[in-house]
């Protein structure tokens, strides 16, 4: 038998958190399901879907030792809807797994440990610690434009350069690219791509918290995320990145300084009138101090004109309405300027002073 009484909101935190690691649907039954370790006044959860892990272990009482597997989406139900502060977990030789709190009790079924697969066994070669608010800011600005699409495996992760104090964040997917440059306290070289999904994972960790570390551990083929008393584990993608300082035009014939809400609020309008059946461009023209929007589908058309500081050569260009707006989103300043070289060349969006972000998005060829 396995027994522990713990905290229900602890209990609760951990199952939510560990669960996004966890298969939604597998010809694996038990990687549907979260992995519960009873020992020495601990419970230990892990959720594994063979590419990315979360573990972590909370504190315990009465404990009888054992290990067992639960589903996680049933496991998390139950805990959540008990009425009191402190949950009785106990497992039987049989499997049957009783909840128990105050008054209120229920039994499911659970599956043997055996049953789950062995989780990576790795060396922490190298480690670096980053600050969590740092880092959380750094993944939010460029995961938009990680790819989606499985056809170049290595774009779907993001890559993270360090050499001589900075750190870039990287990602691409063919339209567009995200850079995202920070000084830190680190001089040696790191150059490793981990995929986006246990990124965002890492994201939903991470607190606003200046002070707080993320600390990093890699391996030639994986990586650890510790945060906060959990640990994030993923395999690390292979290949070649692309070559993305090549991608960025040193210098633009044409420059906008344009206000970041202004320009968005213009384009979600665009926006309410293309659809997946209803394509169309957002049709810009930069020319004489003001940037002229437009885009017209089946559904109905939409114009609108706003003040710019304009120097250069007047471009007209067309954009994915989505792909513009994502990059202008995690901007997050309250302008940005443009470099542009024509019509049918990738535009750059960077602050009005320094590099901390580049983005390029491709234009789309407009029709007459």
């Amino acid at each position: 038998m396995t027994k522990f009484t713990c905290n229900k909101t602890a209990l609760s935190g951990a199952i939510g958190n560990v669960s996004r690691a966890v298969a939604l649907k597998s010809t694996i039954t038990a990687l549907e399901g979260i992995k519960i370790k009873v020992a020495d006044n601990k419970v230990d959860l892990t959720g594994y879907d063979l590419e990315l892990g979360i573990t972590t272990s909370i504190e315990a009482k009465d404990v009888t030792s054992g290990e067992f597997i639960v589903n996680s989406k049933l496991f998390a139900e139950m805990v959540r809807k008990m009425p009191e502060d402190e949950i009785t977990v106990e497992v039987e030789d049989s499997m049957a797994t009783k909840i128990t709190s105050g008054m209120a009790s229920c039994s499911i079924v659970s599956l043997p440990a055996d049953e789950y697969p062995d989780i990576p066994v790795f060396d922490r070669e190298r480690s670096l610690a980053i600050p969590q608010a740092l880092l959380k800011n750094m993944i939010g600005q460029t995961i938009f434009a990680v790819a989606v699409s499985e056809n170049k495996p290595i774009l779907t992760g993001e890559l993270f350069e360090i050499e001589n104090g900075i750190f870039n964040l990287v990602a691409i997917d063919g339209y567009r690219l995200a850079v995202r440059s920070e000084q830190i306290d680190n001089n040696d070289y790191f150059r490793f791509v981990v995929p986006a999904k246990a990124l965002k994972e890492v994201s939903n960790l991470m607190t606003d918290d200046a002070e707080s570390k993320c600390n990093i551990f890699t391996s030639r083929k994986h990586i650890i995320f510790e945060i906060n008393g959990y640990s994030v584990f993923s395999r690390l993608l292979e290949g070649e990145f692309h070559n993305y300082k090549g991608s960025i035009p040193e210098k633009s014939t044409s420059e906008a300084i344009v206000g970041t809400r202004e320009l968005i609020n213009s384009l979600e309008r665009c926006m309410l009138i293309i659809s997946d059946k209803a394509k169309a461009p957002v049709r810009c023209i930069f020319d004489n101090g003001k940037m002229k929007i437009s885009c017209s589908t089946i559904i109905g058309k939409v114009s609108d004109e706003i003040n710019i500081d304009f120097s250069g050569n007047a471009i007209e260009i067309g954009f994915n309405g989505r792909f513009f707006l994502d990059a202008l989103k995690a901007s997050e300043t309250d302008k940005v300027k443009f470099g542009m070289t024509g019509g049918l060349s990738a535009m750059k969006i960077t602050p009005l002073e320094g590099d901390k972000f580049t983005f390029l998005v491709l234009p789309v060829r407009l029709k007459d």
